[in-house]
């Protein structure tokens, strides 16, 4: 079984801290398409989308809530 690895959790909780990719990536000091990707290859490893996108920055889904306290947790 796949699963995220630490850094991808920690790319998680830092889009749900923040609101937004552009502010996580500012925030761990990593370009965004690295960031954006490495959640991409998180959400295909968990079957689930993570967050809602939109102009405005991004949202946990329904299931991104379930999922962030245990991505947490871990680290």
């Amino acid at each position: 079984m796949r699963r995220p690895s630490l850094k991808q959790l920690e790319y998680i909780v830092a889009v749900a801290r923040s609101g937004s990719f552009r502010g996580a990536a500012d925030d761990l000091d990593v370009s965004q398409p690295t960031l954006t990707s490495q959640i991409a290859r998180a959400e295909e490893v968990l079957g689930m989308q993570l967050f809602e996108r939109n102009r405005s920055g991004a949202q946990l889904t329904p299931a991104g809530r379930d999922f962030e306290p245990q991505a947490r947790h871990v680290l």
